[in-house]
């Protein structure tokens, strides 16, 4: 497990109602004035926020999860794998941690997660970071992910051969050498057979395109909760070169947070996190400095 060098955090695990235990991190002075919560996509997991952990640990509170599925936590193959109990867990996380002023960093399915929780509580929430995800209703999604939604034929690519996984080393980034060794080590290790890979998959079925899908009511619940955080402090870095999350879903959140201070970079893909690092860690600590805490 050579992705333990960059990823020197201790392990914590917390026990869900459901009963499957959830992995998260939790870094940095537990009487900080702010709390940086990290909540990941498909198909990372919290070690996608590792540098960011590390650069902001020493003044915040750093906590970055893991969805049932993903990383380190259980991959049960029986769970309720919908957007629904996704926002379930975080907000049972935060609660036992008591979680207080909060700053949310969301990326890919993050955003629909974490922005469910904003929504349900709005009190905790003192400001945003938004890297190329999504929090609201769309009609578009790439032809390379609608193939996996189809039945037989998703499950064998996504969990038989990992291509969901696998591509995304390949078409998520813009600078491939930046997945190379510890760091690829890191994306691919928790999804190493067709079992450990069933969040993947589900997490694609669960992209809601149309009324009558599981999961369409809930996000359109977590839509329309965003227009209360219109007055928050918003940063929205973007890749704009994300074959999946592209400038279009990028334009709706300036439309949505007009005040937001936002950076569109041209040489960076989905995994933004890992192409931009350098210039994330130049505009990320003034903003989160300037979050008022209560």
């Amino acid at each position: 497990m050579s992705w333990r060098n960059i990823y020197p955090f201790e392990s914590q695990f917390f026990k869900l109602p459901s009963g499957a235990e959830m992995h998260y991190i939790d870094e940095g002075p537990r009487d900080a004035q702010k709390t940086l919560l990290f909540v990941h996509g498909n198909p990372t997991w919290s070690f996608y926020y590792r540098n960011l952990v590390e650069a902001f640990s020493g003044e915040y509170r750093c906590v970055a999860m893991d969805h049932i599925g993903c990383g380190l936590s259980d991959k049960p193959q029986d769970y309720n794998y919908v957007l629904k109990q996704r926002i379930d867990d975080l907000e049972a996380l935060v609660e036992s941690l008591d979680l207080q002023n909060v700053i949310l960093v969301v990326h890919d399915w993050g955003g629909a997660i974490g922005m469910g929780l904003a929504g349900r509580r709005p009190d905790l929430m003192k400001g945003f970071v938004v890297f190329n995800t999504a929090a609201f209703r769309s009609s578009f999604i790439p032809f390379s992910i609608n193939i996996c939604k189809i039945p037989m034929f998703g499950e064998v690519a996504v969990r038989g051969f990992n291509g969901f996984v696998r591509v995304a080393q390949i078409r998520a980034i813009h600078d491939k050498s930046k997945l190379a060794g510890d760091v690829k080590d890191g994306y691919l290790s928790p999804y190493d057979s067709y079992a450990n890979r069933i969040a993947v998959h589900q997490f694609v079925k669960d992209i809601p395109m149309d009324p009558g899908h599981r999961s369409y009511d809930t996000l359109l619940e977590v839509e329309n909760g965003l227009e209360q955080f219109k007055d928050h402090p918003m940063l929205i870095v973007w890749g704009d070169e994300d074959f999946c999350f592209n400038e279009g879903f990028r334009k709706e959140w300036i439309q949505r947070f007009p005040d937001a201070e936002v950076h569109a970079l041209s040489d960076a893909s989905h995994y933004v996190v890992e192409d931009a690092l350098d210039r994330i860690l130049d505009w990320m600590p003034p903003f989160v400095e300037s979050v008022p805490s209560s």
